[in-house]
């Protein structure tokens, strides 16, 4: 193995650190503005407001079960004692009918039904003899006994979904359990994908001699989704300058993040970022990573719009996606903790990684049934180019800045990735 050269090592000290870049870029993050919409529509979208009660839940009390509502004063039996009561009538669930019950009476109530006033506690159905006319009860039931009491749940004044919350089925629920039609949200940022070059086709064409298929407009559209973006794939734009500025520039006014594959590393990218260089300044300094060291950010427009260029290789793109962009989508929609999460495994197989540059290696991560413990096996490291290997993969293996080879059964950080089905 030959010495370093002087410009090798100058190159290496040149590099910024994952850390610091991550920093730079979570700093652009910029909040779309809060939209009101339908409950029916803001499922996964961050809340924008505190959502007050301005009616109790339950608003009524009623009844839990099928049964009969009483006082409870008058259902008291000890040992096989019974007790009989007139049944005075029959209360349905929605019945907007006010019912009176008398002093050693029984009202037929169905699930959800409105009690009866003087009513206190609900005998179920199976604590009786279910007769219609004259009800005999086997067993006695405390005062409060299946009955919903107003505000129970959530009493006017209570806050039902607090902002930042993300908005789940049970959110919307609670939602129109108070009657909130529609709501205050922070909507998803929206995210341009475009890939540059010249020996780019589409998917619905074949490719001539040079000519490759267009993966990373794709594989970056779908990343995007699952970060919770709205996702527009503008798809292959010419390396020609003035077609590319046109196409960014017009992203620029319709997006909050901006995406352009094909844009760093090699004489390509030096004509890309020639060609956006008046729209704002991009910062090509490399990242102390591998793969996907060479790559530009920058804020362009004049709503500084945070704007990266990435590698051509979509599994160098992919990575760059999940240690830098993924992070600013998620921050952008207010995400508390925007990285994914990370726990320790032990190496299955040795991996090597590049001096001075932290290691994004794909892996199948395990875990041991008897003890719990995560284990890692190492996918496809001999080429950044195998993107098969990360379509298997189910993690990231961080491999430190000072390491070259980490032998087997070492532990290592892992960084999860989607899961899959």
């Amino acid at each position: 193995m030959t010495d370093p050269t002087p410009e090798t090592d100058q190159a290496e000290q040149d590099l910024r650190s994952v850390d610091e870049q991550v920093a730079r870029v979570l700093q652009a993050a910029v909040r779309p503005r809060p939209v009101r919409v339908a409950i029916s529509e803001a499922q996964g979208l961050l809340c924008a407001e505190e959502v007050v009660a301005e009616h109790a839940l339950p608003g009524f009390d009623q009844a839990a079960v099928d049964g009969y509502a009483v006082r409870s004063v008058d259902v008291r039996v000890e040992g096989d004692e019974t007790v009989q009561l007139p049944v005075v009538g029959e209360i349905a669930a929605g019945s907007r009918q006010p019912r009176r019950l008398q002093p050693g009476q029984a009202v037929r109530v169905a699930t959800g039904a409105p009690l009866p006033t003087l009513a206190d506690a609900v005998v179920p159905t199976a604590f009786t003899d279910g007769h219609p006319a004259k009800v005999t009860v086997h067993r006695s039931v405390p005062s409060a006994a299946y009955v919903r009491r107003t505000g129970e749940d959530v009493q006017i004044g209570d806050v039902a979904v607090r902002q930042g919350d993300t908005i789940g089925a049970a959110q919307v629920g609670l939602l129109a359990a108070v009657g909130r039609a529609k709501v205050l949200v922070y909507p998803r940022p929206r995210v341009s994908i475009v890939s540059v070059g010249d020996e780019l086709v589409d998917v619905d064409r074949t490719p001539s001699t040079g000519q490759v298929y267009d993966v990373n407009s794709y594989a970056l559209a779908a990343a995007a989704r699952d970060a919770g973006a709205e996702v527009s794939r503008v798809g292959i734009v010419p390396s020609d300058p003035r077609r590319l500025r046109e196409v960014v520039e017009g992203r620029l006014l319709m997006s909050e993040v901006v995406v352009v594959a094909g844009g760093a590393g090699g004489t390509a990218g030096d004509e890309v970022q020639a060609a956006l260089s008046d729209l704002g300044e991009i910062d090509m300094t490399r990242v102390a990573m591998h793969p996907g060291s060479a790559q530009g950010f920058g804020r362009l427009g004049p709503d500084s719009v945070p704007t990266f260029l990435i590698p051509a290789n979509p599994m160098s793109a992919l990575v760059v996606f999940e240690v830098l962009i993924r992070p600013l989508i998620r921050a952008a929609r207010g995400t508390r903790n925007p990285h994914r999460r990370t726990v320790g495994a032990r190496l299955l197989s040795p991996v090597s990684s590049t001096k001075g540059r932290r290691g994004y290696l794909r892996g199948q991560l395990l875990r041991d049934e008897s003890t719990g413990e995560y284990l890692v096996q190492p996918l496809g490291t001999s080429g950044a180019h195998l993107l098969a290997s990360l379509a298997e993969a189910n993690c990231l293996i961080n491999v430190d800045e000072d390491l070259t080879e980490v032998p087997a059964g070492e532990q290592v950080k892992v960084t999860f990735l989607a899961q899959r089905g």
